[in-house]
């Protein structure tokens, strides 16, 4: 097979699964069931938990002791913050601090 067959078999399977994966809850969860408790606890406490965990991954290796002192990622997750407290919009937020780290690193640190 070409490299173009399997392109396009790869593109179907990821958007069968991207499907499946929107389709199930509401299989599963549908206008006539109830929600369980256990998966709206989840639904709230899992998401600042990841952006926690995401957090400390982004900043596990810098040195915080060494020039820059971690000024620029700092910055970057001070500005995703804000922006997302202003904003309320997750795309404007990560965006907004990933292109002020991008700027920080490429031309001031």
């Amino acid at each position: 097979m070409s490299l173009n067959i399997y392109s396009i078999i790869a593109i179907a399977i990821a958007a069968i699964c991207t499907f499946a994966t929107r389709v199930v809850p509401f299989a599963l969860f549908g206008g006539r069931k109830e929600v369980p408790v256990v998966i709206t606890y989840l639904g709230k406490v899992l998401p600042p938990a990841i952006i926690a965990t995401l957090i400390i991954y982004c900043i596990r290796n810098v040195d915080f002791l060494t020039y820059s002192h971690g000024i620029a990622e700092i910055l970057a997750i001070a500005t995703t913050a804000i922006l997302h407290i202003i904003k309320k919009n997750t795309l404007i937020s990560i965006g907004g601090g990933t292109i002020i780290y991008m700027f920080l690193v490429q031309y001031i640190f």
